[in-house]
């Protein structure tokens, strides 16, 4: 099974203090117990890279790139799947759905990946399984 791992995730995993750091501890041991892919896209990774540097600091940032990257297959985004998000994110007309989310949702449907590790209800949304559920 691939999973796609999405920024809020990954933030969790790298945060100790964030309330769902013990779900998100929780869910990849069983995603890797599972024989699971995780899947992401670069977009992802550039968000995230961004909130880790500026919420927990250099070494954290660090510590995501030499230990949680490379247990992911990343998908690179080109400029057909860039213009297919932004034009999603227009015409959706909401503030609070980003560009990388759409392009999230994108990168799934065209890999025909349904679940995602979690904790933005977005993919929900979208009609994606959310792991950890709820």
């Amino acid at each position: 099974m691939t999973v796609f791992i999405d920024t809020s995730a990954f933030v969790a995993l790298m945060n100790a203090d964030d309330r769902m750091n013990p779900a998100a501890q929780d869910t990849l041991e069983e995603l890797f117990s599972s024989d699971a892919v995780l899947f992401t896209s670069n977009y992802v990774l550039l968000e995230t890279s961004a909130l880790i540097q500026c919420r927990l600091g250099m070494e954290a940032l660090n510590a995501f790139h030499a230990d949680i990257l490379p247990l992911v297959v990343v998908k690179w985004v080109d400029e057909s799947i860039h213009r297919t998000g932004m034009n999603t994110v227009l015409a959706a007309g909401r503030k609070q759905l980003s560009l990388v989310d759409c392009v999230s949702f994108d990168v799934m449907r065209t890999r025909g990946i349904t679940s995602a590790f979690t904790f933005d209800q977005h993919f929900a949304e979208q009609g994606f399984v959310c792991i950890p559920a709820g």
